[in-house]
């Protein structure tokens, strides 16, 4: 009866989180990026976080969440090598006409289900050579951790860029 108790406790969160709706994804375009063959992503620190969930099981038995960790240039080149484009270690004047640069921001965070929110993230990808804004993608994130949080943003954010 006991370990049903905690079952039930760790799963009501779940449950809570499936409700939850998520902001469309905001895509504000000035040109293609069919044309580029290289990238560059600004870099940016690794985001950790837990659930925080503990639960004291009476005969000395801790279960607790584990800690997470993404990093999002991590993420943000994965999608792109996935997709054939070359990630460059430094930016090249020789490449630059073929290059584009990403920038990762969080942007806010709205308050969703009980004792959640949601963490809005912003990509600003960029010409190397002009410097001109290509496109930028706004879109936020919900999972059992700010660092789950941040990977669903990103990838609901590229996801979307290019289905259009």
């Amino acid at each position: 009866m006991k370990l049903f108790k905690i079952l039930l406790i760790a799963l009501i969160p779940l449950v809570f989180v499936s409700c939850i709706s998520l902001q469309p994804v905001r895509i504000t375009r000035n040109a293609t990026l069919d044309n580029y063959t290289f990238f560059y992503v600004t870099p940016t620190e690794t985001k950790t976080g837990s659930s925080g969930v503990e639960y004291n099981l009476g005969s000395g038995i801790v279960v607790s969440s584990p800690t997470k960790s993404t990093n999002p240039a991590d993420i943000i080149s994965g999608f792109f090598i996935k997709r054939g484009l070359v990630r460059l270690p430094e930016l090249k004047n020789d490449l630059a006409d073929k290059t584009i640069i990403i920038n990762y921001g969080e942007t806010g965070r709205r308050r969703v289900g009980l004792d959640g929110y949601a963490i809005e993230i912003t990509l600003q990808i960029i010409s190397a050579k002009t410097s001109d804004v290509i496109c930028v993608v706004t879109g936020e994130g919900v999972g059992d951790t700010e660092a789950d949080d941040v990977r669903i943003a990103i990838n609901r954010c590229l996801e979307e860029l290019y289905k259009q």
